[in-house]
């Protein structure tokens, strides 16, 4: 008889190699088919409602690691909470206005000015769409569900319409105003920009000591004294209308040689070190407030400089004389607002000089740094020139240095509802809690947000003007453009005349001749996608406001964070957001920013060709992902290995089921042997820790749970011992349906809590797990913790067991390697138990040598030749006895049996009951 027959042998088609890039694709197609995504709404209906709002990626290009990694970590939220009691629709958003698309087309070759503003929107409309469509199959093969035939994008006109809306109630409130007002400007964009839009790089500039002579000394000057000021952007002394000074510093005038300067006490040594006086004496001190109206002289053009005072002055650095362009810097805007002072702003669109420059008109404001300082130098008015490199604001689109700029803008008033904001960002929670002081640090000084762009693709803003010149903006305007919008879309505003878009028999006191006239720039594109609560969560019926949770980069606290809450509170006073987590940026393997010239770009497309999306997806629950993240090929690598494990303790599990059914073998937790509802204790702590980290959103602690229980506590220990029950025992043995009802429960178990991450692998191991189930994983619901009945006394007492385990096979490891044994089951063991409550345990214990997986195993009061260890003392020798054909086991019982000769008692029994021909 080939005893090899007799022997149950796992079975199972679930393959070890998991060949990911090639099944995925076909697996996503049959979720598409399925309509999975609606399966898994229908089935939920009626659940509390959680909402996940998508931050909407701007619509441009192929997917990054930052865009991988954001929308799986939506996609572990939505799964997860799907199948833990909620209801939970994914409506995923694109934002599609901006500078990029017209830049995309300018490089297409695209002439603007051979067409007009409408013909040109069109085409930015069409390019957005082609590259949602791309980045749609892109987010797909991520598996990513949601529900992608109806996505929410910012240039649907329903979309248009709900912002418009926004925009006209924030207006009614009294929040949106025009005003001339230094903002950051871009030459390269030719546009104003947000904060949100502003980054900042290292530049190389000019640090210059200019000396204004004094003109009126107001009895305080004898007037042959020199004001001193210090400043980094030389192009905009041309804009000078004054110094301010602090009311409550100390100011010194200093002789030296032949001159008088006038700087700050605190400052005095250090100007001295930088214009290398020597001993400057003092003449005289005064407090900053007595300068007040004191004139200065221009020092290149005929103009008077007055001396103002200033709280934004400090001592920290320059000479505590500040040079003073309200045209150009918004502190100097609002000193110089009290003195009514003119505001030069003497630049193009374009950054270069206008004529309000006189000697530098036509030239670009950066190159017209050297002018200005030489013609200072020829006026005798230059102290000091040097270079220094530091960080200065630069246009995060284009990476060109920006400037302050004053022109006419529209802003929304932020200080009008301030504390509005700052009290409903502590009614928040936030991931990680840093960013609520990060997002109130934001708020706290705030004036205003420049909300007008000078740009063609966007949504327009809503306001016509008078023949006097005064906006018009009425809640009948708003609805009328906003029903407008709703029926044509915002291009009708570049397609039609003013007057065709008021409201008919429109009037207005401001048009006496009833003529009007509409404004041409475009809102803040972070005004669109910060409109989403009302566009997406209020107009969508499955969703609602607020939302239960934002999740985006770190980034956004500046961005759609911002912005969002900033419309929010002003319109209905709330936060539109309950929670916000955020995490870090896609690093490479060494921590460095990824770019082209550095060629170290990770691409998600390629990595999932190589590996497959569940490996991306692992890799993205391994992370600390609140933090920045590295990722590189020796990185997935290691996640592959991760992967590899959990794919092969499915595999070995649902192997050992092939001959078991859940609905007629499955034994009652009560009847179980003890090892085995040990095991469901230990399963039924993994799973509320499990489902804990979920709801923490701790997923890199979800996957090392699993990953640790997989290792150690399963293939380690469990699924080891426990071959000599499932493959030797008879079919039906107790024993045997005991371990399969465990494994049954394990293996189900950790499938659903892996769904969320590994979407395709647990999707096709549950295909191979017997008995009735759902027809996918996501139709099913997370585990709940198994209630053992004994479950304390359970892990106590073999948790215990399994430290005198590691002390065995240490012993055995030490035998192994001095040649005494070969495998363990040639061993036989003679232990010691060194204190009683390790006695009672051995003793206790039926088949010791089964578990310790040794042919003998006798628990003895003492031994002189055991080897001590930490909980016993331990002995190893080789089993004299012949090796059983059949198990392997060696045991003094081999050859008793005529019938079978080469086996053991026990496996005799068992050929001879269930396999005698």
């Amino acid at each position: 008889m080939d005893y090899k027959e007799t022997l149950l042998m796992p079975e199972t088609a679930f393959p070890m190699r998991g060949n990911l890039p090639n099944k995925e694709p076909k697996m996503q197609q049959e979720w598409e088919e399925q309509n999975i995504y609606k399966k898994v709404q229908e089935r939920t209906e009626g659940r509390p409602l959680f909402v996940l709002h998508d931050g909407p990626p701007y619509a441009n290009g192929d997917l990054h690691m930052g865009h991988a990694l954001n929308k799986v970590l939506k996609d572990f939220i939505v799964r997860y909470k799907s199948m833990s009691g909620f209801h939970a629709p994914y409506v995923p958003g694109w934002d599609t206005h901006g500078l990029p698309i017209e830049q995309a087309l300018t490089k297409k070759k695209v002439d603007r000015k051979k067409m007009t503003v409408a013909e040109f929107r069109r085409l930015c409309a069409e390019y957005a769409m082609q590259q949602i469509n791309n980045q749609r199959t892109q987010f797909k093969q991520l598996g990513v569900r949601g529900d992608w035939d109806n996505p929410y994008i910012t240039l649907t006109k329903d979309y248009e319409a709900a912002q418009i809306k926004v925009f006209g109630e924030m207006a009614e409130r009294g929040y949106i105003y025009k005003g001339m007002k230094p903002v950051y400007w871009s030459p390269s964009s030719e546009s104003a920009l947000a904060e949100a839009e502003i980054e900042y790089q290292d530049k190389r500039s000019a640090s210059i000591y200019v000396a204004f002579q004094v003109k009126d000394g107001k009895n305080l000057f004898q007037g042959d004294e020199k004001f001193i000021i210090w400043t980094t952007t030389p192009w905009t002394l041309p804009a000078n209308v004054a110094i301010s000074l602090h009311p409550e510093v100390t100011y010194v005038v200093a002789q030296v040689g032949k001159e008088k300067y006038v700087v700050a006490e605190d400052l005095l040594s250090n100007v001295t070190e930088t214009l290398e006086w020597s001993s400057p004496e003092v003449l005289k001190t005064f407090k900053g407030k007595e300068a007040e109206y004191v004139t200065t002289q221009h020092p290149f053009y005929d103009r008077e400089s007055l001396i103002i005072l200033g709280e934004h002055v400090t001592t920290d650095s320059g000479t505590g004389c500040v040079h003073t362009a309200p045209g150009h810097g918004e502190e100097d805007f609002f000193a110089s607002q009290k003195y009514k002072l003119p505001i030069i702003s003497p630049l193009d669109d374009k950054g270069v000089f206008t004529s309000e420059a006189p000697g530098f008109e036509g030239v670009f404001y950066d190159t017209a740094n050297k002018e200005i300082t030489e013609l200072l130098e020829e006026k005798g008015a230059l102290l000091k020139l040097e270079f220094f490199t530091h960080s200065y604001p630069h246009d995060w689109r284009t990476k060109k240095p920006v400037i302050y700029r004053a022109t006419a803008q529209w802003f929304a008033s932020i200080k009008a509802f301030r504390e509005q904001i700052i009290e409903q960002i502590k009614e928040v929670e936030w991931f990680p809690k840093w960013g609520e002081t990060r997002l109130y640090n934001m708020f706290r000084d705030r004036e205003d947000w420049c909300i007008s762009r000078q740009r063609a693709w966007g949504v327009p803003i809503p306001v016509f003007y008078g023949e006097n010149g005064e906006p018009i903006i009425t809640q009948e305007t708003i609805q009328h453009v906003s029903d407008l919008f709703l029926e044509h879309g915002s291009n009708i505003w570049f397609e039609r005349e003013a007057k065709d878009l008021l409201p008919e028999g429109f009037t207005s006191e401001h048009s006496p001749n009833g003529i009007f006239t509409k404004e041409t720039d475009i809102m803040d594109v972070w005004f669109d996608s910060g409109s989403s609560h009302q566009g997406v969560l209020v107009n969508r019926p499955e969703l609602q406001r607020p939302a239960d949770l934002y999740l985006e980069g770190s980034d956004q606290y500046r961005g759609w964070f911002n912005s969002s809450l900033t419309t929010a509170v002003a319109v209905t006073g709330k936060a539109p957001y309950k929670a916000v987590l955020s995490h870090g940026f896609a690093l490479d393997g060494k921590g460095k920013k990824m770019s082209k010239s550095l060629g170290n770009i990770v691409v998600p497309a390629k990595i999932m060709k190589q590996y497959g999306a569940d490996i991306l997806r692992l890799w993205v629950a391994s992370v600390d992902y609140q933090s920045d993240v590295r990722i590189s090929d020796e990185i997935i690598k290691q996640t592959s290995e991760g992967y590899r494990k959990i794919r092969n303790t499915f595999r070995f599990l649902l192997a050992n089921l092939h001959d078991f059914d859940p609905a007629k073998d499955s034994v009652a937790h009560a009847d179980m042997v003890e090892v085995d509802r040990y095991m469901l204790a230990k399963l039924s702590d993994l799973t509320k820790h499990v489902r804990a980290s979920y709801d923490k959103y701790e997923f890199a602690d979800v996957y090392s749970a699993i990953l640790s229980f997989c290792s150690v506590e399963l293939s380690a220990f469990y699924l080891d011992f426990g071959k000599d029950i499932l493959y030797i025992e008879a079919a039906d043995h107790p024993a045997r349906r005991s371990i399969q009802t465990a494994y049954y429960e394990i293996v189900k178990s950790l499938l659903q809590m892996l769904a969320p991450i590994l979407a395709h692998t647990t999707e096709e191991a549950w295909s191979y797990i017997p008995g009735e189930k759902a027809e996918s994983i996501q139709l099913s619901d997370f585990p709940e913790a198994v209630e053992i009945a004994d479950h304390d006394e359970l892990l106590t007492k073999w948790d215990h067991f399994i430290k005198v385990r590691d002390d065995v096979l240490k012993a055995l490891e030490i035998a192994r390697s001095e040649k005494v044994i070969g495998k363990s089951l040639e061993s036989k063991l003679t232990i010691v138990a060194k204190d009683d409550e390790t006695k009672q345990l051995l003793q206790g214990i039926d088949n010791l040598h089964q578990l310790l997986i040794v042919s003998e195993a006798n628990v003895v009061d003492s031994d002189a030749d055991a080897a001590d260890y930490e909980h016993v003392a331990v002995r190893v020798e080789k089993h004299p006895a012949d090796r059983c054909e059949r198990c392997w086991v060696a045991s003094d019982t081999v050859g008793q049996d005529e019938k079978h000769p080469e086996l053991c008692s026990r496996c005799a029994s068992i050929v001879e009951a269930h396999y005698h021909a």
